[in-house]
C-alpha cells in the first residue's frame, strides 16, 4: 500500500481540515514554526511508529472542538483479504473505499478525557438505510437472521463466512444508496478487516533534526530499530508459530501440574491456564551497537557523520527491499536532511534521497528551509507550508506563483551570466549532456562546459528542479537565443518536429534539432551499460533501450517473478529507474573511443559545437 494523502484536523498548528496530496518524493518548505515537522509526527502518531506519541497538548488551541484527526488515505491496495479459511473478500466489496476508489483510516482523539481515547475508522462511501447499512458491524447470527428475513436464496452460501452473507444482502438491496461514512474499524467484521489490512501497511521511519548527541545516540541506533522492526513485521508468521509452540509447552507444563495437585488434594486447583503477561515485543529482544574501524564507536563520530551514515541506511535498506517478494511499502520521513552536513555534501544527500524516491514501494518525505538543498529538488515534489492571512495553515505546489513564492522566501536567485538556454525533455537528457559533453572536452577542450560554465543553463522542459525552474522563469523575460534538442522517438511525424520547426522559424539566433536516433540512452555504447549496470543488451537506433535494461535487470534476481507477470505500474517505476542508471551510471562510463563507435556521425559533436558557438 502507497501513502497519496495526509489528512489533519485540530492537529497543533493545523485548526482546520486539510487534505496534504504526497507522492514518492515530497518536500515540506516554509518559515520554522510554521507546521512542517508537525506532518512529519502526525504520520509518525498515525503507523504508532514509536518516534512520536499523541499527547493532550497536541490540541489545536484555536479548535473549536475537543477532538483532534489524523488520517491517511492509500492507494496500490492488496487485490484480495483473506478473513480465515471460510472468508476472502476485498475492500470493494466491504465497501470499504472512498469516493476516489482509495482506502481512508482515520484516528480520531477525544481530547475532552484527561487521557485523550483514541478511535479508528475507516471513510468509505458505504450503504445506507436498512438492511443494507452497518453489515460490517453485525454478528454472524444477525447477519443469517437478516438473510433469513428478506428471504434470500441462500444456495451457494457459506453461512460461516460474514462477507459471503453481506455481499448477500447487498446484492438483494440493488440498487444500493451510499454514501461518505465512518465505520469504526474496532468492532466485528470491520475488525477482522482492519486486523488483515496492517499487514500490508508501509513501514514508517521518522528522523528528526533535533536529536541528542549521547552515547546512546538516537542517530546511532534508530536504523538498527527500524531493521529489526521490519525484520520482525516480515517474519510474523514464523513468529505467531514460535509464539504457538510455547503457548503449547506452557499448557502442556500446566496441565501436568494440575494432574499432580489434584492427586494430592482435589480442592486445591480446579484449573490453571497459562496466560502471557504482557504483549511480545519481540524488537526489544535485539540489542546492538554499530563501531567504525578500531573499534570507535560510531556515536563518538562527528554528528555530520553519524547522519550520513544514517543516509547510507536508507539506501541500502532500500536496495535489500528491491530483493523482496511482497514486501511491504516503506516511508523514509527525515526532519532537515541538511543539519551538520557542509554544502558540499548538499548535493550529494538531494541525489540520495531521489535515488531512494525511485525504488519500488519505497516514498521519502523532507522538510528543509536551506536554499542549496531545495533548489536542487524536483520542483515538482515541492510543498510550500505557509500561514495564509486568515491565519490558517496552508500546504500549496504545483504552480508557478507557488514555486516563484518559495523561490523568493528562500533567497533563490536567477544567474544572471546566462547568455544561452538548452531546452530538453527531462533531467535524464540534462545528465546525458554532462556526462557527454565532459567526454567531448577530453579531445576538443574548445567545447563549452555545460556543466560549469555560467554563459549556459541546461533545463528540462518536461520536469526540473526548483533552480531550473527558476532560470527558466527569469529566461522568459529575455531575448536570449535558446537550443532545442528534443528526442526523435518513434512517433509518423515526430511528436515533437512542430516544436523544432518553431524555434527554427525564429529569427533570434536559436535553433532546434531533433535525435536521429529513438533518444539519448541509444547513443551509449553496449560496453559502458555493461560496466555500469552488469547486463549485456543488444540494441539498434530505434529500439528502447530503458525498457530492454529493465527486463535485463529485472531478470537478473532469480527469485523475480517473470516480466509478463509484473504489473503495469511496477513496469514503469523499473523503465523510469533503468532511464535514470543508463543517463547518469552508464554515461559516465562512456569515453571518446565508444562515443565515436555509438556516434559515428558525431551528432552529439555537432549539438555542442552549436551551443558553444551561440554562447561566444
Amino acid at each position: 500500500m502507497k501513502l497519496k494523502t495526509v489528512v489533519l484536523e485540530a492537529f497543533r498548528t493545523y485548526k482546520n481540515r486539510i487534505r496534504i496530496e504526497l507522492g514518492d518524493l515530497v518536500a515540506f518548505i516554509g518559515k520554522n514554526d510554521v507546521g512542517k515537522s508537525s506532518i512529519l509526527e502526525a504520520l509518525s502518531i498515525f503507523f504508532a511508529s514509536g518516534e512520536v506519541k499523541f499527547d493532550k497538548s497536541d490540541l489545536c488551541v484555536h479548535a473549536d472542538g475537543t477532538t483532534v484527526r489524523i488520517g491517511a488515505v492509500f492507494t496500490d491496495l492488496p487485490p484480495e483479504l483473506v478473513l480465515d479459511a471460510t472468508a476472502q473478500t476485498t475492500l470493494a466489496d466491504e465497501y470499504l473505499l472512498n469516493a476516489d476508489g482509495d482506502l481512508e483510516i482515520h484516528k480520531v482523539f477525544d481530547c475532552s478525557l484527561k487521557t485523550p481515547k483514541e478511535s479508528l475508522v475507516a471513510i468509505a462511501m458505504h450503504p445506507q438505510g436498512n438492511p443494507a447499512g452497518g453489515l460490517l458491524l453485525k454478528k454472524n447470527p444477525d447477519l443469517k437472521e437478516i438473510v433469513q428475513e428478506l428471504p434470500i436464496d441462500a444456495v451457494g452460501i457459506d453461512r460461516r463466512s460474514d462477507p459471503q452473507l453481506r455481499r448477500a444482502i447487498w446484492q438483494h438491496c440493488q440498487p444500493l444508496e451510499t454514501a461518505l461514512t465512518e465505520i469504526p474499524l474496532d468492532k466485528e467484521g470491520a475488525k477482522k478487516i482492519w486486523d488483515q489490512l496492517q499487514k500490508y501497511l508501509p513501514c514508517y521511519a521518522l528522523f528528526k533534526s533535533d536529536r541528542p548527541s549521547q552515547d546512546a545516540d538516537p542517530e546511532v541506533q534508530d536504523p538498527l530499530k527500524f531493521a529489526i522492526a521490519e525484520a520482525v513485521k516480515e517474519l510474523e508468521t514464523d513468529l505467531q508459530r514460535v509464539e504457538a509452540v510455547v503457548t503449547e509447552r506452557a499448557r502442556d507444563v500446566a496441565k501436568r501440574t494440575l494432574a499432580k495437585l489434584q492427586e494430592m488434594d482435589a480442592t486445591l486447583a480446579a484449573e490453571l491456564s497459562p496466560e502471557f503477561k504482557t504483549e511480545r515485543k519481540w524488537e526489544s529482544i535485539f540489542k546492538f551497537a554499530l563501531a567504525c574501524e578500531h573499534g570507535v564507536p560510531l556515536n563518538k563520530r562527528g554528528s555530520g557523520v553519524r547522519r550520513l551514515v544514517l543516509l547510507n541506511f536508507f539506501r541500502a535498506e532500500a536496495e535489500r527491499r528491491q530483493s523482496l517478494q511482497n514486501a511491504p511499502g516503506v516511508v523514509f520521513a527525515v526532519e532537515e536532511p541538511e543539519t551538520s552536513q557542509h554544502p558540499s555534501n548538499q548535493k550529494l544527500i538531494v541525489e540520495a534521497f531521489m535515488d531512494l524516491a525511485d525504488q519500488l514501494n519505497t516514498q521519502v518525505l523532507l522538510t528543509t528551509h536551506v536554499p542549496g538543498l531545495a533548489g536542487l529538488l524536483p520542483a515538482d515534489a515541492l510543498r510550500y507550508v505557509r500561514r495564509s492571512p486568515n491565519g490558517c495553515i496552508d500546504v500549496a505546489h504545483g504552480t508557478d506563483p507557488v514555486l516563484l513564492k518559495i523561490s523568493q522566501d528562500l533567497g533563490i536567485l536567477p544567474d544572471r551570466r546566462v547568455q544561452v538556454v538548452v531546452c530538453v525533455e527531462g533531467p535524464n537528457d540534462v545528465a546525458f549532456l554532462h556526462h557527454m559533453g565532459a567526454i567531448l572536452r577530453e579531445i576538443d577542450d574548445s567545447l563549452i562546459d555545460l556543466k560549469d560554465d555560467p554563459g549556459v543553463v541546461v533545463i528540462p522542459v518536461g520536469g526540473s528542479t526548483l533552480v531550473q525552474w527558476v532560470q527558466a522563469h527569469h529566461l522568459r523575460r529575455t531575448n536570449w537565443p535558446e537550443i532545442h534538442i528534443y528526442d526523435r522517438d518513434t512517433d509518423t511525424p515526430p511528436k515533437h518536429q512542430s516544436a523544432v520547426d518553431e524555434v527554427n522559424a525564429r529569427n533570434d539566433g536559436s535553433w532546434a534539432t531533433l535525435t536521429s536516433k529513438r533518444e539519448t540512452e541509444n547513443y551509449l555504447h553496449p560496453d559502458a551499460i555493461a560496466e555500469a549496470l552488469g547486463v549485456t543488451v543488444a540494441f539498434g537506433p530505434d529500439d528502447d533501450v530503458p525498457l530492454l535494461v529493465a527486463q535485463a535487470i529485472h531478470q537478473t534476481d532469480p527469485q523475480a517473478k517473470p516480466w509478463d507477470q509484473v504489473t503495469d505500474k511496477d513496469r514503469a517505476k523499473k523503465v523510469s529507474r533503468a532511464k535514470k542508471r543508463l543517463n547518469q551510471e552508464a554515461a559516465a562510463k562512456m569515453t571518446p573511443e565508444r562515443l565515436a563507435q555509438s556516434d559515428p556521425s558525431g551528432e552529439i559533436t555537432q549539438w555542442l559545437r552549436k551551443i558553444t558557438e551561440t554562447v561566444t
